[in-house]
């Protein structure tokens, strides 16, 4: 058995599955083990970013498959922390298929206008009345 890394292997069949991966030999074939393997999509609304995961194989009580690599298109080793943390809260907690991912909320900013709170714009315009009222 070689190294466990996480993946996105695309499969000749079109799926995309985010796994545990292992591979191995069986009989000078190579194949690769995935653990758990899942259906990860995103979703955009206008209350912001979503994750929804479901399980690859829905019907199956099973936690490990086996897939030979003539029926992988590609593989690719997965580094991103957000991506793996959504992975392994959907296997400690399956009933948690839903993942916000961020609000479609813009902090303001000085380089988009934003000079002061409300707060502050109310507090100098009410001096502003109150000079020009003393006048």
């Amino acid at each position: 058995m070689g190294e466990e890394f996480y993946a996105i292997i695309k499969l000749v069949s079109g799926e995309e599955i985010f796994s545990l991966v292992m591979s191995d030999e069986v009989n000078d074939d190579t194949v690769i083990v995935l653990q758990n393997p899942v259906i990860i999509n995103m979703f955009n609304s206008h209350e912001g970013s979503y994750i929804k995961v479901k399980p690859w194989i829905e019907l199956s009580d099973e936690d490990f498959f086996i897939i030979k690599m003539d029926k992988v298109l590609y593989i690719t080793e997965s580094k991103d922390k957000k991506l793996i943390n959504v992975y392994n809260d959907y296997i400690s907690d399956p009933d948690d298929i839903s993942i916000k991912v961020s609000d479609n909320q813009i902090k303001p900013d000085s380089s988009m206008g934003y000079i002061s709170s409300v707060q502050d714009a109310r507090k100098r315009l009410e001096d502003i009345f109150k000079g020009l009222k003393e006048n």
